[in-house]
């Protein structure tokens, strides 16, 4: 056999190789990406770091505009996201997106004065910071704040720090926009140049999505002549790039279906729970509360006795939804994906300060179906963006319309609860198929878990959580579908059917993939963690409670009368404890009938329940009723400084409520109402006052 020379040698490599690329092309290479991603191909390539340092992240990575959020539900957080992507498609900024906890701010004072930060903050609760604020709130608003002495203005450290604020809050709360409103008073005041006035949006009133719109336009104009900048055609420009991947099936070990992280997709789950570890607990017991055809309530015991996590009375629990299947659905078929579900993808942030919101790779259908908010509100500013990718010319003119259009919105989208895919579906039954997924991943939430007010006792059974969950609709008259189903609510009625041996359960239609991501979650379990709370008895079982807790508002109620009845039983003393609880009627909706009587014997005199029933009589009554007529004992209680709770809807029950206490005591004690709406106040300031409501 003749021996192969050099060039030969070369050349036959040279022939291996060729071959070996053509066949391994779409596999190992020249994959298939979203149409969109080679604007990007060669953005910046500096790897993400892991510095704390805002101002190193910004210069190793090319930005001069970063959007801090601070939000707890994840619309803070799609707000920035929005505002970062319009800055730099509109005005070419250099953004970025910042999660608050991600950094110090020590080094604030050497913020550049050709850079520009834009604060974007959730007021959660009684004008609190949302969990990932709270280091940087308690930071910048100390009495004692310093910083590392990039300025040399000691009075006016902030002097070269541009920035812009965004609130988002609830005007049924007494704190309302408090976060916002802070911030932006200790940015001032120590010395940062506030570019426009600060915006905010307001979810009592319904107007959030408006009021971000309506503030962001004026803003831009302001930012753009003091920063000189040239506003320009805003084209979308994707933060992500969607690959199809061909060498992976759904049944690899390594591609995520579902799975929250990677100890979770290698069945290694360990602690500590949190807001980015569920703990995925068995069910121990769950139970219909309500008994009526036609509405559901839920009682659930949550055993978290494996887990480590622990509890305190009036704590929240965290439920972790997926999606309801008829809504994947729907979603898959109208972007012309149904056939392509389980196709393998991989999502590369195009930008090294982009954060893909979910563990990748991993499949369109696991991508939709655990981690995107496909039932949530639409925005305008979405439904606008999409009118470019419309599949004929008579849809693009009617998402522009939407899109531009605040009251046709508003009649169309908003009134109606449309999630996106069904206003994608009423304007074209066509596939939206050039729709880019990377625009969905980038403009739909991330879907949130779901807090709970925890109705047990961490006294009475640590390693137990009790869940009380009315299942939600809301039935919209003229429309179709006419009923909107609770996202995570349903997920648990699901699974309280399949406990009680329902082999294929479907609540209302929905269908959920309730085994979780490869049947991780069989036998009845559900992702949780434990979220702590300000809403607490007092310290002091003597010491009297007022509680006002109707329908699933008495929720930690029951916890909190749970646990004064076994300090009772163990012989302690327990002061006056006063329940409120008021529903429709009392043979169909009456939460935990009998267990007040078994309370009541451990606690005799000393518990009082006073229920209304709004649907038993020609007029109906609620709770704020009970209380004035029980304005004497309150009053008495009250002067004995009796805690005072209030838990559920914030918009109409619990300001009635807020109201009328302050007319008892204004009217017991001979005050003017003023006087006695200031007393209330002060009740809330010394925390005498709590609220665990929602809007």
């Amino acid at each position: 056999m003749a021996q192969l020379d050099t060039l030969d040698l070369v050349v036959l490599i040279a022939l291996l190789l060729g071959t070996a690329a053509y066949f391994t092309k779409g596999t190992y290479w020249g994959i298939p990406k979203d149409p969109y991603a080679a604007s990007f191909a060669n953005a910046n390539g500096a790897k993400a770091g892991r510095t704390r340092n805002i101002l190193e992240k910004m210069d190793e990575s090319g930005k001069n505009a970063v959007v801090f959020y601070g939000s707890q539900t994840g619309t803070a957080e799609d707000y920035a996201s929005r505002l970062a992507k319009e800055g730099s498609s509109r005005f070419g900024l250099k953004t970025m997106v910042a999660d608050l906890e991600d950094y110090d701010y020590e080094n604030l004072d050497a913020f550049p004065d050709d850079k520009l930060a834009i604060f974007v903050l959730a007021t959660y609760g009684e004008g609190e910071p949302t969990d990932n604020a709270v280091d940087f709130f308690e930071f910048i608003t100390g009495d004692d704040v310093s910083f590392n002495g990039g300025s040399a203005a000691e009075d006016r450290p902030l002097a070269n720090l541009k920035y812009i604020a965004f609130g988002l809050g609830n005007n049924t709360y007494e704190h309302y926009q408090a976060l916002v409103r802070k911030v932006d008073a200790a940015l001032t005041k120590l010395g940062a140049q506030r570019i426009s006035a600060a915006g905010e949006g307001d979810d009592g009133a319904g107007t959030m999505e408006e009021d971000f719109l309506a503030w962001k336009e004026p803003m831009w104009t302001e930012l753009a002549a003091k920063m000189h900048l040239e506003e320009r055609e805003a084209v979308y420009e994707p933060t992500f790039g969607v690959a199809e991947r061909d060498d992976l099936s759904a049944d690899t070990n390594d591609v995520y279906v579902g799975e929250p992280n990677k100890n979770h997709l290698e069945g290694k789950s360990k602690g500590p729970y949190n807001s980015h570890n569920p703990y995925i607990a068995p069910i121990a017991e769950s139970r219909e509360v309500f008994t009526v055809k036609g509405r559901n309530c839920l009682h659930l015991e949550i055993d978290v006795s494996a887990s480590n996590l622990t509890y305190q009375t009036g704590d929240h629990i965290a439920v972790w939804p997926t999606n309801a299947g008829r809504e994947v659905d729907r979603f898959l078929n109208i972007l012309g994906l149904s056939d392509r579900r389980h196709m393998v993808i991989s999502v590369k942030g195009l930008d090294s300060t982009a954060r893909v919101p979910f563990p990748t790779p991993t499949t369109y259908d696991a991508a939709i179906r655990y981690h995107m908010e496909i039932c949530g509100p639409v925005s305008r500013q979405f439904v606008a963006a999409l009118a470019a990718f419309a599949p004929d010319e008579a849809s693009k003119n009617e998402m522009a319309r939407l899109g531009e259009d605040k009251d046709y919105f508003r009649e169309k989208v908003s009134n109606q609860y449309l999630n996106i895919a069904q206003v994608l579906e009423r304007v074209s039954e066509a596939k939206w198929a050039n729709v880019p997924f990377s625009i969905m991943i980038e403009s739909i939430q991330k879907l949130q878990p779901r807090y709970y007010s925890i109705s047990s006792s961490s006294l009475v059974q640590k390693s137990k959580i009790s869940i009380t969950a009315v299942v939600e609709e809301i039935r919209v008259p003229g429309s179709k579908p006419n009923i909107v189903k609770g996202v995570t609510t349903n997920y648990l009625l699901a699974l309280k059917q399949k406990q009680h041996g329902d082999a294929d359960p479907d609540p209302h239609g929905l269908t959920y993939a309730i085994t979780g991501p490869r049947n991780k979650y069989d036998g009845c379990h559900v992702p949780v963690h434990v979220r702590h709370s300000n809403f607490k008895l007092p310290s002091d079982p003597s010491k009297p409670i007022i509680m006002v807790g109707p329908g699933s508002g008495v929720a930690p109620f029951r916890g909190f009368i749970q646990e004064r009845a076994a300090q009772a039983k163990a012989g302690e003393k327990v002061g006056k404890t006063i329940l409120f609880y008021g529903c429709r009627k009392p043979s169909e909706d009456f939460l935990y009938r009998d267990e007040w009587e078994v309370y009541k014997q451990a606690l005799g005199e000393s518990f009082e329940l006073f229920t209304a029933f709004s649907r038993e009589t020609d007029q109906k009554v609620y709770v704020q009723h009970r209380l004035s007529e029980q304005a004497a004992l309150v009053d008495e209680l009250l002067q004995k400084k009796a805690n005072f709770y209030v838990c559920g809807d914030a918009s109409n029950m619990a300001r009635e409520v807020s109201i009328v206490l302050g007319q008892i005591i204004s009217s017991r004690r001979g005050l003017s109402a003023e006087k006695g709406e200031e007393l209330v106040k002060s009740m809330r300031s010394s925390n005498q006052y709590q609220e665990d409501v929602w809007s």
